[in-house]
């Protein structure tokens, strides 16, 4: 399977490539089948009008959300109370620092940046862990590290989405690197 590299995209005029349309469909749950009906519903209201974070807002709402959780990156804290504001006009909204509990990497024997100070780790499975005491519906990742988004995700009880990606050097705006033909050179 290689869709990255497809020419014609059949797919998008009904074609099964795999013949496996069927069985995949089974696969989907009630709660699955929600989800599809709250994102395809936006998609079909606002489709090229509303920004990520409208979109969110909306999603949030068509699935009768109550309670949203945040998981942010410390060096986004202005970001995430920026969003934490505008999303609590409409729900509660549980926010945790990825510095959450302030265990030294050493308890890990974690790498460090600066091998000569003390250093806190990030500390996604804590995050995902009081946001699920708390009974969020939705968590929000707000620019956690690679890998550190990935055990958040794992260790969360409600579904995630990522509203910011972390990139350190693009403004975090990982494209940047594809849309940008000096930076495609450096990859390359």
């Amino acid at each position: 399977m290689n869709c990255a590299f497809c020419q014609d995209k059949d797919c998008f005029s009904g074609k099964d490539c795999l013949k496996n349309g069927e069985r995949i469909k089974k696969l989907y749950t009630n709660n699955d089948i929600n989800l599809l009906e709250a994102s395809s519903a936006i998609e079909a209201r606002y489709y090229m009008e509303k920004t990520r974070i409208e979109e969110l807002i909306l999603f949030s709402k068509e699935m009768g959300y109550e309670r949203l959780g945040m998981a942010f990156c410390v060096g986004l804290e202005g970001e995430a109370r920026q969003i934490g504001d505008l999303l609590q006009k409409d729900f509660k909204v549980d926010s945790v620092c990825c510095k959450v509990c302030g265990i030294d990497k050493s308890e890990f024997n974690l790498e460090q940046i600066d091998k000569k100070s003390f250093e806190v780790m990030c500390n996604p499975v804590g995050q995902a862990n009081i946001l699920n005491e708390k009974k969020t519906e939705l968590n929000i990742i707000v620019g956690l590290c690679m890998g550190h988004d990935i055990l958040f995700t794992q260790n969360s009880q409600a579904p995630v989405t990522t509203l910011v990606v972390k990139d350190r050097v693009l403004a975090h705006n990982p494209l940047g690197a594809i849309y940008s033909r000096y930076y495609q050179n450096k990859l390359k």
